[in-house]
């Protein structure tokens, strides 16, 4: 069984075919697009929970992609990519609603850590989303 699933998105796709196979040797289902408007796209269709998102693209850079998914799927995790460059940037995302940001390059590990704490935090929230409407339900009178 699938742990979570992520989005992969970074113009490089040497880093994002190997982050995928990486992935998906843990266990999570792990696609990739090569830029913010493909993800953008193919999160729209559903079922992404976290997002690994590079901040340095060409097109629609990190920061405005991520703005874009916060308002179609707010509860959807971002975990931004950073260079030494663009620290700022990484900083900026999570201003906007990024659970974290990672240096590149990074250890493995700690990627895959960060993207668990995502989906953790993703998770909890969705629970208490249902637990509200059960409730909510519940006191509605029949």
């Amino acid at each position: 069984m699938a742990l979570f699933n992520v989005l992969v998105v970074d113009d490089e796709q040497e880093f994002r075919d190997m982050t995928i196979k990486r992935l998906s040797k843990r266990d999570i289902i792990a696609e990739g697009a090569e830029n913010g408007e493909m993800a953008i796209e193919r999160i729209k269709r559903g079922d992404i929970d976290v997002v690994l998102l590079d901040v340095k693209m060409p097109g629609m850079g990190g920061v405005a992609t991520l703005r874009e998914i916060k308002q179609i799927k707010p509860l959807i995790e971002v975990v931004m990519l950073t260079g030494h460059a663009s620290v700022e940037s990484g900083i900026d995302g999570m201003k906007l609603g990024a659970f974290d940001y990672l240096m590149k390059p990074m250890e493995f590990e700690s990627l895959l850590e960060k993207l668990s704490e995502a989906y953790e935090r993703k998770r909890i929230q969705q629970d208490k989303i249902e637990q509200a409407q059960i409730k909510r339900d519940m006191a509605r009178p029949s």
